[in-house]
């Protein structure tokens, strides 16, 4: 559950989920209508050769396979879908006509946050399928004071299917939300996020689902963890409520599957926890984190500077060095270097014509 795209758009993203497509591109807050027809911005010094790969409907969460050819991704309000599921995609595919990818997962439930194993011959990825072959319901923020929520599923279980969805094996068996799985540039470990333990927390486990280890222990919601390319080290978002109203809200929310993703910040640890270093603290949400090439920079989302757009940026690993990178009116966010650091990959609602889509785009790096 890497935050929703929908912030922006008011959607219910990825994890939290679309009920239905909206065509009217209407600014979340002001309820302006935006036409985001920009494919590169001026000022994104950072990318070059912008390709987008995906046309209609909310794509995002796209992750490359190790032999830098394939993506895996998550889809939804396109090809009749219910609500998300996982897809893969050569990075030369033409979808531009509306053409369907190979589908990963099995299209029952929920599904989120899919990662490539070693050998590009199949994925690890989270559903709710075994709890109920529907799609679970998506929480109403009026039912919360129009507060931005979304649910952590408590049917979220890990599973791997090979690259044509034929199912493999069931990784996670535990009561509550295990989900978020991503998988070392090392191919041995995989770390994930569970409510196993009564908060939600980062684990590690092998790529079978044996030797589970717990990395994090602060109240607060950890997740989206990615590897160092070196394997030794985590990069993830967390929430920290620290006042004695933050932490009644943020437990009686979690007591009904439900958190409050507006108010993060990244953190670096080692995969054993330990030399925890909190990296960010620019306020609102800073998410979707991700190592540069060279371990010593971090790419992540952030609505920091605008609380009506999200944008990426980047940032030394010591916290110091901010640097914007894309230049989006309404949400870029998702980004993933390739593991030979000459692409990148991430989502974002520019190029859509003003409506509400998100698609994925391909760009070279220039350091």
């Amino acid at each position: 559950m890497k935050l929703k795209i929908s912030y922006i758009v008011v959607l219910v993203l990825f994890l939290g989920c679309k009920t239905s497509q909206n065509k009217t591109g209407q600014d979340a807050k002001s309820g302006a209508t935006k036409i985001v027809n920009t494919l590169h911005y001026p000022q994104e010094k950072h990318l070059k050769n912008i390709k987008q790969l995906t046309f209609g409907g909310d794509n995002a969460e796209a992750y490359w396979s190790f032999d830098n050819t394939k993506l895996v991704f998550q889809a939804s309000n396109v090809w009749g879908l219910a609500c998300d599921q996982i897809f893969t995609m050569n990075i030369t595919d033409d979808l531009s006509k509306g053409q369907k990818p190979q589908l990963i997962s099995t299209g029952l439930g929920r599904t989120t946050c899919s990662y490539f194993l070693p050998g590009n011959e199949s994925i690890v990825y989270s559903s709710t399928h075994l709890a109920d072959l529907n799609c679970p319901p998506v929480p109403k923020k009026e039912d919360y004071g129009n507060k931005y929520i979304w649910s952590v599923y408590k049917g979220f279980d890990i599973f791997t299917a090979d690259i044509k969805g034929n199912q493999l094996k069931q990784l996670t068996f535990e009561e509550g939300y295990d989900a978020e799985p991503t998988v070392s540039s090392k191919g041995d470990k995989i770390v994930f996020t569970s409510t196993r333990t009564g908060d939600l927390e980062l684990f590690t486990m092998n790529l079978d689902g044996s030797n589970v280890k717990q990395v994090t222990f602060e109240l607060g919601y950890d997740g989206g963890a990615f590897f160092s390319p070196d394997g030794s080290k985590l990069i993830f978002r967390a929430s920290r409520p620290k006042t004695d109203e933050e932490i009644k809200e943020y437990k009686d929310l979690l007591a009904e599957g439900l958190v409050q993703p507006t108010n993060m910040e990244l953190y670096i640890c080692n995969i054993d926890g330990s030399e925890l270093t909190k990296i960010t603290n620019l306020g609102s949400a800073n998410w979707a984190p991700f190592f540069h090439p060279s371990e010593k920079k971090i790419i992540f989302s952030s609505n920091h500077k605008s609380k009506h757009s999200f944008n990426l940026f980047m940032i030394n690993v010591d916290g110091t060095g901010l640097e914007q990178i894309t230049y989006d009116t309404v949400f870029d966010a998702f980004p993933m270097f390739s593991p030979d650091g000459k692409k990148i990959v991430f989502s974002s609602n520019r190029n859509n014509n003003g409506t509400r889509d998100t698609n994925l785009f391909i760009a070279d790096w220039v350091d």
